[in-house]
């Protein structure tokens, strides 16, 4: 019999779920059903063609899976799950540096499916207007 430490199981979740947002649209959320409020993220640095991508799975009740999630989950209710809605970071300024990132979540919020895609021309751009949601390094 095999055993597999927490961190092994965990990382190897969110691998599956990584690798299921960006293979296209889903039909159920990987793994299951998931219970309350939850977003599989991604954010995927350079053109369509690049491979440099990093996610998680944010669920929001409790917040856990995403280095910021009290912060992603509290900013996505205040809106209603609307990513787009999500309030800019006040006073943000970022260089005028075209190194273009796409952002992706797809989940559900208050029973209400989410899809979203977005490209943004640089990180600091992608996290000056989504604030913690995307913000997976911490």
């Amino acid at each position: 019999m095999t055993h597999l430490s927490k961190a092994t199981a965990a990382a190897g979740a969110l691998l599956a779920a990584a690798t299921l947002l960006l293979a296209g649209p889903a039909q159920a959320a990987p793994g299951g059903t998931h219970d309350g409020d939850y977003l599989y993220l991604a954010v995927t640095k350079g053109d369509s063609r690049s491979s440099d991508t990093r996610g998680t799975l944010l669920l929001c009740d409790p917040p856990q899976g995403h280095s910021r999630a009290a912060e992603a989950c509290a900013a996505l209710d205040a809106v209603g799950g609307d990513i787009t809605r999500v309030a800019p970071v006040e006073g943000a300024m970022c260089p005028m540096v075209y190194a273009p990132v796409t952002a992706q979540a797809r989940g559900q919020w208050n029973g209400r499916p989410i899809e979203y895609r977005e490209t943004f021309p640089n990180s600091c751009q992608l996290l000056a207007r989504t604030g913690p949601v995307f913000a997976l390094d911490g």
